[in-house]
């Protein structure tokens, strides 16, 4: 059989090569590492009879132009048949295509780009063959559109000279069975052919959008609908392009504030309930949210706006040394849209700050965010100043490290002159707020009569402060000394550059169900498991694969690692590093003095490195990566544009990258170091360990005093990859993370507090 191996690793390619009959495909050759390794992918292919598919990418990047998408593969041309032999028909030439559906300005002419990248390919490279991973031209669109613009692009490439496609052929529709209105929009689409009051991007999802698959029952003619509930349906359905003409129309009968406060705040409650009830997920509530954004905003020219006409005021903000806000920014965008006026002051705001704010914007409620625990230690030190003011104002706490009794606890007794909430999410904030201005009827979450939490609000707190206490003690452990001390392949540290880094690479290291679940959000909810995998599947998998390409693509995470190797001993809780060069080496440099299980194995870090009694000096490895400040500037600007849905998408995606990234570090140390690990990476093998080593992060079980991380900073001097920390010693940017990485073939993962 014809096999097309897929691989960017050549000892894979090779053993692969070695076992195929048949001719071969090599997916693919490239010069985004310049010319040597392709040179190899080329003896490879000469040697054993393989055909190669070339992407026109080059140290640059990927080719956008026709002419850079020419000038790539001619360069490639002249390596394969100039330099090695092999024949013009063995090349297979994927000139790259992007969406053209973002609305970005960058990508109208994506598709006239690549199809004219085509037709000079075949004209100038006589003999070679051309290939098109098709459906990337529709990325972003609905599954109905993207049947329609794929099926059309089709066509047209073939017209341009394609040779060959990646498609899915069950999604492609004959053109005969589109009338001639259907392939003028979506052509005048692909060719740009924009003008003076028509612009085809919103023609074609205007015509296509609501139409369903083409194999599917027709929808409802959304015109039939009376104009409020035609609204209604848009925010729900989180539907703003051509929102104008409705509104046009309902101006005919309301005026602006009626439409805002009667019919789109009724679809975004509509929203709030679906969310509640688990039918609609978080990335759809923010294509909602986005679409009120641009009602209002299309509205308020129309009006005058009277002062104080909001439902109320929320001063909010990220608590003093805390660099996270996701969470903080969620509330914001369901509050704004839900009639309510926030001043989101952003992070590490100390709490005069955010008083003066309240006192300013004369604030009905203030809402403290915070990720870790130590921002719940901040949260009841400015409560407790606050109560030490008298002050009455309602705080609502949220946060991942918080939950409603150690709010309804610890919380509440430090802020004795007035209320404390627990703002599980977004929408329990908007429910807050509803109840504390007047909005509602019935208190349930504020008034009087309110379930507090019950029994002991602090009980695994208090678990975690005995087993602290008690962790400061020596108790030998059942740990023994590693039969051999790997050889580093270096002393000190190593900056690696984003150049260094090829992200796709990184990609595969990042654990999806995470992403999916956890930053993205997207739940089974009351779907089946094979619903929640067919869901998966169709449109949340594109979305990874999109959201990654455009990262790559435009230069939206700048990866950096500083890393280093440096002697080592234990002695008792205490792991001593010496210096590991200079004048000085061999002298002890800086001490960590890590925790130690009270009960069970009685397990510590320190035990993992040979005794400061041994005569042999022990290794350990430390890691700092980041995705570069770029990423908080790029998820920054994408919130601040009202763009929710791709703010989420993209902020989630940037900190599981670098998670994926020290992962991904973590084996090129494990390399380095020779010791036991798995070739390549699979599902199976990626998150359990199945490897000898493991990577310790400061702030978790085993290491849990972030305070740990100033001595982290001292040994690697991560200032020159950009990254600093803040007061409460979180790393900054705040897509990065920290490591210890331990040899020893015993280390596993642990508890300090224990199960």
């Amino acid at each position: 059989m014809p096999i097309v191996v897929d691989t960017t690793q050549l000892d894979v390619l090779e053993a692969s090569l070695k076992f195929l009959g048949g001719r071969a495909v090599v997916n693919s050759i490239n010069l985004e590492d310049g010319e040597g390794k392709a040179d190899r992918i080329c003896e490879l292919a000469r040697t054993y009879g393989a055909s190669l598919i070339a992407l026109t990418i080059d140290e640059s990047g990927m080719a956008k132009t026709a002419a850079r998408k020419l000038e790539v593969a001619q360069r490639i041309f002249d390596i394969v048949v100039g330099r090695w032999g092999l024949r013009a028909e063995d090349l297979l030439f994927d000139p790259l295509t992007f969406t053209i559906a973002s609305g970005d300005e960058d990508s109208r002419k994506a598709g006239i780009e690549t199809l004219e990248g085509i037709a000079a390919i075949k004209r100038e490279l006589p003999g070679v063959r051309t290939l098109l991973g098709l459906s990337n031209i529709s990325f972003g669109l609905k599954p109905a559109p993207r049947q329609i613009l794929n099926s059309v692009f089709l066509i047209e490439a073939m017209r341009y000279g394609l040779d060959a496609a990646i498609l899915n052929a069950a999604k492609i529709i004959p053109v005969h069975k589109l009338d001639e209105a259907d392939l003028a929009v979506t052509r005048d689409l692909i060719h740009d052919r924009r003008r003076e009051g028509y612009d085809p991007l919103f023609a074609f999802i205007e015509r296509f959008e609501a139409r369903g698959q083409i194999a599917g029952a027709a929808q409802a003619d959304e015109m039939a609908l009376p104009v409020e509930e035609r609204l209604k349906k848009r925010i729900v359905d989180g539907k703003k392009l051509g929102l104008s003409s409705h509104l046009d129309e309902a101006m005919q009968k309301h005026s602006p504030l009626e439409i805002i406060n009667q019919i789109l705040l009724d679809g975004m409650r509509t929203v709030g309930e679906l969310f509640g009830s688990g039918q609609m997920q978080l990335p759809f509530v923010l294509q909602s949210a986005e679409t009120m954004k641009a009602a209002v905003s299309y509205l308020e020219p129309h009006m005058e706006r009277a002062e104080g006409s909001e439902k109320g005021v929320m001063v909010l903000a990220t608590v003093k040394g805390d660099v996270h806000d996701i969470g903080k920014n969620l509330v914001d965008i369901i509050l704004s849209n839900n009639g309510y006026k926030v001043h989101n002051l952003g992070i590490k705001q100390p709490v005069d700050q955010i008083l003066s704010a309240a006192e300013e914007h004369k604030a009905d409620a203030i809402g403290l965010s915070g990720l870790l625990v130590k921002s719940t230690v901040v949260m009841k030190e400015n409560l407790e100043l606050m109560s030490s003011r008298g002050l009455t104002i309602p705080v609502v706490c949220g946060g991942a490290a918080l939950n409603r009794g150690y709010v309804e606890g610890a919380l509440s007794e430090a802020y004795s002159t007035g209320e404390v909430y627990y703002g599980q999410d977004a929408f329990s904030g908007l429910k807050l707020m509803d109840e504390l201005c007047g909005h509602v009827e019935t208190r349930v979450l504020t008034g009087p009569g309110r379930k507090r939490a019950r029994a002991r609000f602090d009980t695994r707190d208090d678990k975690e402060r005995i087993a602290l206490a008690a962790s400061t003690r020596y108790v030998e452990s059942d740990i023994k000394p590693a039969a051999r001390i790997p050889e580093p392949p270096f002393w000190g540290t190593r900056v690696i550059t984003p150049k260094e880094i090829n992200l796709r690479e990184v990609f595969p290291y990042i654990n999806r169900r995470v992403l999916f679940r956890g930053q993205w959000q997207y739940r089974r909810g009351r779907r089946s498991e094979n619903e929640y995998r067919q869901f998966v599947s169709e449109i949340v998998e594109p979305k990874f694969h999109g959201w990654c390409q455009r990262a790559a693509e435009h230069g939206f995470l700048e990866p950096s690692v500083v890393y280093g190797y440096f002697p080592c001993a234990a002695e008792k809780n205490q792991l001593i590093i010496y210096f590991p060069d200079g004048d000085r080496r061999g002298e002890e440099w800086l001490r960590f003095d890590f925790p130690r299980q009270p009960d069970g194995r009685h397990l510590c870090l320190a035990d993992f490195f040979r005794p400061a009694k041994s005569s042999e000096r022990d290794v350990v490895a430390f890691q700092l990566v980041t995705m570069g400040k770029i990423a908080s500037e790029k998820a920054d600007e994408l919130f601040k544009a009202d763009r929710y849905d791709d703010y989420l998408h993209f902020h989630g995606l940037a900190v599981e990258t670098a998670e994926a990234l020290a992962e991904f570090w973590h084996r090129r140390i494990r390399h380095e170091l020779s010791i036991q690990q798995t070739d390549g990476v699979t599902i199976e093998t990626l998150f359990s360990q199945t490897y000898q080593g493991s990577r310790y992060s400061f702030g978790y079980p085993a290491c849990p005093r972030l305070e740990d991380q100033v001595q982290v900073f001292k040994l690697l001097a991560p200032e020159r990859i950009g990254m600093s920390l803040s007061e409460e010693f979180q790393l900054v940017p705040e897509q990065s993370t920290s490591a210890l990485v331990v040899h020893h073939p015993e280390a596993r993962y642990f508890s300090i507090v224990g199960t």
